[in-house]
């Protein structure tokens, strides 16, 4: 049986406020902060949920949290946003109502991460499947592209949604996602020209600069320096803790994965650039004949790469900039702007730009994630919107914002009463009306046709004449001067003789939420939202494919004269629509507190919380939930929680379940003015009734707890007993058997030793006769062999004689031979040097005769020549001989012909080294410039390999490929070969080692000129980038194998995970193209190669050492990683 828990079980404070006693604001939030200090940051009034943000990662959306909260009932278990996304879609799937899901809050407060929280759990439960995981992908990775364009770091919140959104996702039957359809409000489009101090411009621009490779900024006419571009603050351009180059390259996967085309991201990304370019552009008076001055562009230059940009004539532009013409009906008058107009018309443009292309972005959204089919679907619609603003400057903007809260709160009041009393009447119990206060007076006051605000205003920028902010004000102090909720100098509500804080040029609004001050300054302006048709008609001549699409206006074949719709008028008909769509769904509501304004965790400002707590109506949504009953619950689980409260529903109701609730309510006394019975629930009036049965059913549970323990402890000691009794059984049997086993042992030893002494008796015995017979047969043979010795000695020395007699004549004979010989020797070769002289002393005679009868033909110094055309024959000879033995021109070929005469040595060894010079020269001039770049890398892995690495000499002969898995041609690897924008220098299959079981799991390592990625090789989705001058070193072993480690900088934001281990077969490669490119990059230090069979991994937190040794492998000739404990990996490695 499954035991179920319950919101009440283990409670910290009050998980649900209805139950809060007493009930009071301090009450409200000291429970507050008694939860967020025990990180419960999430509470119930009633089903709507209260999220406090906690500004920092909480171990509470786990993928067990989603399983923990699916498919429960809403007050099962402790307060959470999953069991009101689980609630929401289950009465979506079974009960076939569409839900709405209404999330706000300040602006800091999390609305956005409840929308991805509530985004992420539907996907989670909702139904699997390859067409319905690609529709889920596409909705959840529709977020980040919406958020780079639409979001910006203020003073409150550092991804701060500056527009609200509202998405329809559309399931069918069977709970499945089909689509979705998103829907965008009042984006804050001024913020492009100008932001507040301490704050950025949309986060596009700071990721495209930061994240862009350089060829992209070199299309775009960009460049990195933020300084650069005026509408880019800063003093706050980096944010800490956010990559704005990682979010780029999320956004350009995320918008690949909605489904826009690469032209089509290229085309957006110029637009953004068009931006940028635009805030540059600064203008000059220049006095005209007339007296008036007129505009001039100072520096053509970012005019001019704007135009190419976009396509547009320059001239063109730049007269939109100089001039506006104004028809009316068949007439046109152009008239020139001066300077502030032309900065007006700029700023103007640049805004409409991004608003249209924010607007388009969204459109191409919706066409990519809109639901195909054409049934009737189930709608779940998320609204995250901006919440409620009280700044120290309020204008035109928080106007429109609170004018949005003004509505939801009313429709949220309405929806929570209907829904009260229709659970009142659904149960039959009496309804009785309650008393809260009804904002829809304030809404009058803005929305009203006649007399409201955004209609006086509408009027007053359509009217003719002098128009300007303060004839917008005078118009409110006359016709809204006594109304009760608005407050200016001159209406009657003011108190300004005892109030200095109204001053001039300002009006004061009473919300539901407090008093707010508005400054009028820009309401006219801010309203019109006027472009100048010149500029409209010079955009729609741009050559830019999208430039026609967001200014149609511009289009001269459909002039319009009629004037454009004002800001106000169609804020406030999306508002209406929004309103109309709210209405037809069932209700869910997420209220979203910030706890500080520090964006700190830990840290809880009572009086900011209890600001918010007003402004939100939740002390007012409490009430309204207390005013009938302030606790229901179904009869089921309300018998199953209390039956051991009453002796007769204890253990086990047999009969209906409200019956047995009757009974149990009976039998405890309690007053029947405290609960009433419904069709299926029990309605609870007062918490302290609740409190009443809790405290009961705590001490009952303790008696239960002590009945148990009491019958458990007897069952275990009778069954400890047993056990001993059935043991002392076993042991006493195996003890008897024991006893038996050594007498048999003992008599059977005894008769062996016996038999062994018998039968050793007989054996000595026999032996020694055999002995004796031996010993005599011995002594026969001893004598004869003795006398047949006698006799052989005596013939030995007899033949000894004789031989020594025959040898001595042998020996006297050879020495009178060997005198004979000796003699005749010394006669011949005295013979043969008497023959030698006598020739000898003829030659000299001869030659004296010669050069006696040829003296007189030499002169003096023929010596000399004689020696020089000798040497000169001598070197003729040996330059044709080494003609002849010429070596290859192979350079590792080093034989060379030997010198023939010792005087030449000098010379042969210069013209040895000069032709090893000339044919390393013609040996290098075949080269290509690749060629000549693997002979540099190979060169290179030469010196940091040789005699250090024992894998270096196998690699020698491998040439480098490179690219190892054919990127650029297989289409498996297309998604990845677009993430990665740089060339790839080498691309590889390696293997990434767990640190916890030393497996590995195949990876594609991508190395480019400054990253290296790492990618998963099924699905080509990169796990890890990270930049070169993160990587500090790389180690390997001494041996022969392929693992190396990737160590990276510490405090980097690349370093989180920890160090990579990896293996590859490639290793010297792998290396050798990291340690050129990291020598390449001349902003950082040149990467460490440590060699060593021992070194230190960095794994997250911890350092783990790997160690190589030699032995045997499970995996035959290659090397196998292996985790010794949870400091040591062991890499075993085949002997040589």
């Amino acid at each position: 049986m499954e035991v179920k828990t319950s919101l009440l079980d283990n409670m910290i404070g009050v998980g649900d406020m209805v139950l809060l006693e007493p009930l009071s604001e301090e009450s409200f939030i000291e429970n507050l902060r008694n939860r967020f200090d025990h990180n419960e940051i999430y509470t119930y009034i009633g089903s709507v949920v209260i999220s406090m943000n906690p500004y920092r990662s909480l171990p509470i959306f786990t993928p067990e949290k989603v399983e923990e909260y699916r498919n429960r009932n809403f007050y099962e278990l402790s307060p959470h946003i999953y069991a009101l996304a689980d609630e929401a879609y289950r009465s979506l799937r079974d009960q076939d109502k569409d839900q709405c899901i209404l999330i706000t809050g300040e602006s800091g407060a999390g609305k956005t991460e409840a929308s991805k929280l509530v985004m992420s759990y539907v996907a989670a439960v909702c139904g699997k499947g390859q067409e319905v995981n690609k529709v889920k992908e596409q909705l959840l990775q529709s977020n980040p592209v919406l958020e780079a364009f639409g979001n910006a770091k203020t003073v409150r919140n550092d991804n701060s949604s500056r527009f609200g959104k509202y998405m329809d996702i559309e399931f069918d039957f069977k709970g499945d996602p089909l689509g979705g359809v998103i829907s965008n409000y009042l984006l804050e489009k001024s913020r492009v020209v100008k932001q507040p101090r301490g704050e950025r411009n949309f986060h596009i621009f700071y990721q495209l600069l930061s994240g862009a490779s350089d060829d992209t900024l070199k299309k775009l006419k960009l460049d990195r320096d933020f300084s650069k571009y005026n509408y880019l603050s800063l003093d706050s351009a980096s944010v800490t803790g956010l990559d704005d180059a990682a979010c780029f390259r999320t956004v350009r996967n995320a918008m690949q994965i909605v489904g826009f085309m690469e032209d089509e991201v290229q085309s957006v990304l110029e637009l953004v650039a068009a931006v940028l370019k635009l805030g540059n552009i600064e203008f000059k008076p220049e006095s005209r004949v007339n007296g008036f001055d007129e505009s001039r562009v100072k520096d053509k230059n970012d005019l001019k790469e704007m135009c190419e940009l976009l396509g547009i004539e320059q001239s063109v532009l730049e007269r939109a900039f100089s001039y506006r013409t104004v028809e009316a009906k068949m007439e046109k008058v152009s008239t020139t702007l001066n300077v502030s107009q032309a900065y007006y018309a700029r700023d103007a443009l640049a805004k409409n730009l991004y608003s249209r292309l924010f607007s388009w972005l969204v459109t191409r959204i919706n066409e990519s994630i809109k639901a195909q089919a054409k049934t009737r679907h189930k709608v779940m619609g998320v609204l995250d919107i901006y919440g409620f603003e009280i700044f120290e400057e309020n204008s035109f903007e928080q106007f429109i914002i609170n004018y949005c809260n003004e509505k939801l709160q009313q429709i949220f009041i309405e929806l929570t009463l209907r829904e009260e009393q229709e659970e009142y009447i659904r149960e039959d119990i009496e309804w009785t009306n309650i008393e809260y206060f009804n904002n829809a007076i304030i809404c009058d006051l803005i929305e009203n046709n006649q007399n409201g605000i955004l209609a006086m205003l509408d009027e007053e920028c359509l009217r003719p004449g002098t128009v300007t902010d303060d004839t917008f004000l005078d118009k409110l102090n006359t016709i809204c001067a006594e109304h009760q909720h608005f407050e200016s100098r001159l209406s009657k509500n003011s108190k300004f003789l005892t109030d200095h804080s109204l001053p001039h040029s300002c009006f004061r609004i009473q919300h539901y939420a407090g008093k707010v001050l508005y400054r009028v300054e820009g309401f006219v302006d801010k309203n019109n939202d006027l472009l100048y048709r010149d500029l409209s008609q010079a955009m729609y001549k741009a050559n830019h494919s999208l430039m026609k699409q967001i200014f149609p206006e511009g289009n001269p074949a459909k002039v319009n004269l009629k004037r454009p719709p004002t800001a106000g008028f169609q804020f406030k008909a999306s508002v209406g629509t929004l309103m109309r769509n709210l209405l037809t769904k069932n209700p869910n509501y997420i209220r979203c507190i910030k706890p500080n304004d520090k964006k700190a965790a830990h840290i809880f400002t009572d009086t900011l919380v209890c600001h918010q707590a007003r402004y939100l109506g939740l002390m007012e949504n409490v009430r309204v939930r207390r005013a009938g009953y302030a606790f229901r619950q179904m009869y089921e689980p309300c018998l199953e929680r209390y039956k051991m409260l009453c002796k007769q529903t204890w253990p086990h109701w047999r009969g209906p379940t409200r019956e047995g609730v009757e009974v149990l309510m009976a039998d405890l006394q309690i007053s029947t003015e405290e609960f009433a019975y419904g069709r299926s629930k029990i309605f609870i009036r007062n918490p302290r009734t609740l409190f009443f049965l809790e405290e009961k059913r705590r001490g009952c549970l303790e008696n239960l707890a002590a009945l148990i323990q009491k019958i458990y402890r007897g069952w275990k000691c009778r069954k400890h007993f047993l056990l001993l009794k059935k043991s002392q059984v076993v042991v006493a049997a195996w003890y008897r058997r024991y006893a038996q086993q050594n007498k048999y042992q003992k008599i059977k030893s005894s008769t062996v030793v016996m038999q062994s002494f018998i039968r050793g008796w007989k054996a000595r015995k026999i032996l020694r006769e055999l002995k004796y017979q031996k010993r005599c047969k011995e002594a026969v043979t001893t004598i004869s062999a003795y006398w047949h010795g006698t006799q052989a000695r005596m013939e030995l020395r007899r033949l000894k004689q004789e031989a020594r007699n025959k040898h001595a004549v042998s020996v006297i004979w050879a020495f009178w031979q060997g005198t004979k010989a000796r003699r005749e020797l010394r006669r011949l070769k005295e013979e043969a040097r008497r023959k030698h002289a006598v020739a000898v002393i003829w030659a000299y005679w001869l030659g004296l005769k010669v050069r006696r009868e040829y003296r007189k033909f030499f002169r003096a110094h023929a010596g000399r020549k004689i020696y020089d055309f000798t040497i000169q024959r001598i070197m003729q000879k040996y330059f044709l001989n080494l003609k002849k033995t010429m070596p290859s021109m192979s350079p590792i070929d080093k034989k060379w012909p030997a010198r023939p005469y010792l005087f030449m040595e000098g010379a042969n060894t210069e013209l040895r080294r000069i032709f090893y010079l000339w044919r390393c020269k013609k040996y290098r001039s075949q080269f290509t410039e690749d060629k000549k770049a693997v002979y540099e890398e190979k060169l290179e892995a030469s010196e940091i390999f040789k005699d250090k690495k024992a894998l270096y000499p196998s690699s020698v002969s491998q040439p480098f490929k490179g690219d190892y898995v054919e990127i650029n041609k297989n289409p498996k690897y297309q998604k990845l070969n677009t993430a990665v924008e740089e060339k790839v220098i080498l691309a590889d299959v390696v293997n990434k080692i767990n640190r916890a079981n030393g497996k590995g799991s195949s990876r594609i390592f991508l190395l480019t000129k400054n990253n290296f990625v790492l990618a998963d090789q099924k699905t080509g989705q990169v796990k890890a980038s990270i930049p070169l001058p993160d990587l500090t070193s790389v180690s390997v072993s001494t041996q022969n194998d392929g693992f190396f480690a990737l160590k990276l900088k510490e405090g980097s934001a690349s370093a989180a995970k920890g160090d990579f281990l990896l293996s590859s077969d490639h290793l010297i490669e792998i290396i050798t193209k990291l340690h050129r490119a990291g020598t390449a990059m001349a902003d950082r230090e040149q990467i460490n190669i440590n060699i060593s069979d021992e070194f230190l991994v960095q794994f997250k937190q911890d350092k783990v050492c790997v160690k190589f040794v030699q032995g045997g492998s499970k995996n035959g000739n290659s090397a196998a990683c292996k985790r010794k404990n949870n400091r040591l990996l062991e890499v075993s490695v085949p002997s040589p």
